[in-house]
Parts: structure tokens; sequence; C-alpha cells
């Protein structure tokens, strides 16, 4: 069975003992739970010799009732532990010294989707910068990637960094949080006192969960995480937020989908089987209708398609997410060459570039879907170079 680091701290007294004495912080959000379902922040605030001194939330809050992105979370006091509980998706991302000045340990628990742009993963190299800076500790209680070990996508160029793309990683990494804060450490030649509370049991090519223990229930760890198949989709649906097309919210299985009022489904899946038939595999894609109660086409009835990477359809080895997502896009594009895909819109506060390439970390994917003379073949030449680079690159992180 698997343990997480969470479990094991709060299990064993000399996993704790470097601690003891110290003001303690934690960094966390609602799926942060033990085995039992109790929230980190109660079990470490009953936990023998360890005193907490402030709490940290990152995007979408410690509570994580902020829905979309760009909804800011303030600061408050714990009302129960009467500690401060700063964010760094509020005034600041980045923790301020006055942050810094309320510990001696960090605690980082966060449950990640293992992908690049997914904003926890660019708050733990924040942290590890202002911990360099502030010469504080940082202990990560390391939790599965849902999404296993196959890596995925582009590397994001230089000069494209932002706060969801922290550096010149591919898409879908591979890694879990602990190992990613190894990466970053080497990376960027951070000096800082860094420890990875790794976990037991974790299986990460072992069927079904491929990452996820079959016995852990899964919590949101942001609104739209609704499950593990929403896990595995993200590294390509999430390109749907620099679209006009809808990725579900709104709906009760956000980012497993994509439609819109205006496409026709059934066109574009045989579009996409004729395009690319191998990028399909590992996955079942079903036609479906919805109307989103929110958010992008809210009201409208949209076509669409429902990526099912679960159950007997899924093949772990086989599934690209990413390249899935290009190819719908791809289809689109080939289908209707002058339909209105792109959504030209402020994203993760950058101003002056397009979403779509914020999000790929580079203009490259945009213009490949655009260029009705590029086929396949020129993605995977785009990505293959970066792919097997970033699993060589990464292969001495790993702790598992």
């Amino acid at each position: 069975m698997t343990r997480f680091g969470i479990d094991r701290l709060l299990a064993d007294p000399e996993l704790r003992k470097p601690l003891e004495g110290q003001r303690v912080a934690l960094l966390a959000h609602p799926a942060s739970v033990t085995r039992d379902l109790t929230h980190s922040i109660d079990a470490l605030a009953a936990c023998p010799g360890i005193r907490l001194s402030a709490a940290f939330g990152p995007q979408h809050g410690l509570k994580g009732d902020k829905q979309d992105n760009m909804m800011e979370t303030p600061d408050e006091v714990d009302p129960r532990l009467g500690i401060p509980v700063f964010s760094l998706y509020g005034e600041v991302r980045r923790p301020t010294g006055q942050m810094m000045s309320t510990f001696d340990t960090i605690l980082i628990d966060l449950q990640d989707l293992g992908c690049r742009i997914y904003t926890f993963v660019t708050t733990l190299l924040y942290v590890l910068e202002a911990a360099a800076e502030h010469r504080k500790s940082v202990w990560v209680l390391d939790r599965p990637n849902p999404a296993g070990r196959p890596v995925e996508g582009a590397a994001l160029l230089p000069g494209w960094e932002s706060f969801v793309g922290a550096g010149p990683m591919v898409m879908r990494h591979g890694l879990t949080l602990g190992e990613m804060g190894h990466w970053f450490i080497r990376h960027f030649n951070l000096d800082v006192d860094y420890r990875v509370i790794a976990m037991e049991g974790w299986s990460p090519d072992t069927a079904p969960g491929f990452g996820w223990p079959e016995h852990r229930i899964w919590i949101n760890p942001s609104p739209n995480a609704a499950n593990l198949n929403m896990a595995r989709a993200y590294a390509g649906t999430v390109m749907l937020e620099g679209t006009t097309l809808s990725e579900g919210r709104g709906t009760t299985r956000p980012l497993e989908l994509f439609g819109a009022p205006d496409i026709d489904a059934l066109a574009i899946l045989r579009e996409m089987e004729r395009l690319a038939p191998d990028w399909l595999e590992g996955c079942k894609l079903r036609e479906i209708w919805f109307e989103p109660t929110f958010h992008k086409h809210a009201g409208k009835l949209c076509h669409g398609v429902h990526i099912h990477a679960e159950g007997g359809f899924y093949n772990h080895a086989a599934f690209k997410p990413w390249r899935l997502q290009a190819l719908a896009f791809k289809a689109i594009r080939t289908l209707e060459p002058d339909y209105d895909l792109w959504r030209d819109f402020a994203y993760e506060y950058e101003f002056g570039k397009l979403a779509i390439d914020v999000i790929n970390g580079g203009p490259a994917l945009r213009e490949w879907v655009d260029d009705p003379q590029a086929a396949p073949g020129d993605l995977d030449a785009l990505a293959g170079p970066d792919e097997v680079q970033w699993q060589s690159e990464t292969e001495g992180t790993r702790l598992y």
C-alpha cells in the first residue's frame, strides 16, 4: 500500500525530529489530506513536536474555492489556529520577505497533476528561490504524479517563462513534485536546504492506476480537477484555455472534453482519424452534446468530444494527450480554415502574447496548426527531440 509523504511524516518521530523547536509553515490546498482524509493543517497542528506558525495557499487558495484562472485569494488568519494564511495567488505570486520571516521550515504538501502549466509547479520554484534568499528550509511531502511517468510536448523556449511556465520543461513532465524540486535546484543552481519526504510503495507503472493508487480517494486539488481522467487528459485539454472552444468549465466534466456551438464534432473526429490515427490510441473519443452553465458558450448547446482515458479504453503507454488535442485543432483548421480558434486575452497576467503560445511556451504548436502544409510528422519532429532530452535530463532526479 502506498504511503504519501504526509502520512510518513506523521507516523515517524525520527522524520519529524529536525523540526523540533522550529517554526513550521505549511503550503497546502484541499487535496492536502492524510490517508484518513484529515487535512494536513489539522493533522500537523495536532502532531507532537510540530509548531505551526503560518500557512500558505497556492492558486485557487488553501480552501480551493476560486473557480477560474486569475481569481485572486486574499490573505487571512486561520480562525481555529490563529496563524496567518498567506496567499501566493493574490497580491503576490512570490513569497515576500515578511511572509518568509514567519517560519524556519516550510512543508509543501500539494497534489500536482504532472503538467508544466499547472501552477503549483511554478509556486514550488518561487518558494525555493525565496528560501535560498532568506536561508529557510523547504521540505516537500511527496505525492503521486497521477499522469504517471510518460513525457510529452515541446519544451518551453527561452523568454517564454511565465506563471504557467517555470522553465524549459515539456508539457507532461513525468515527475513528482518532490522530484521537480530536485530538478529546479540543479537547473537554476539554487543553494537551499531541501528535503523530500518520499512516498513508500508508489508504483507509477502498475495498472490500473499508473501513478494513482487505487486505495486513495481522489480529492480535487483545484476546482476543475475532478477525477483521474481529467489528470490524464490535462496535458492536452489545458490548451483549450487558449482557444474559443469550451473546455467544459460550467459542466460536470471540465477539462475532459471540448466543443462549441458552431462545430461538427463527428466531422472533426473523422478528420482526426484521417490525419493521424496513431495519435488517438490509448483512449476512447465519444461524441457529446453539452450546455455550459458558465464560462465560454454559457447557456448554449455545444457539439463536442469527450476524451475517455479510463476503464478498459485506457492504454497508459499509448495515450498522447498533447498530440491528441493538437490534432483536434488541426482538424478544425483543415475543415474550416477561417475558424476563429485562438482566443485573444490576457492569460495568467501575460499581456501582448496569444494565450495558446503562453500555454505552450512558444508559438510552434499554433504555427503548426495554422500551416496548411504542416503534417503530423512535423509536430513529432518538433517535440520528439525535446521529449528525449527531458527524459534524459530528469533521469537522475527520479526517486522511485
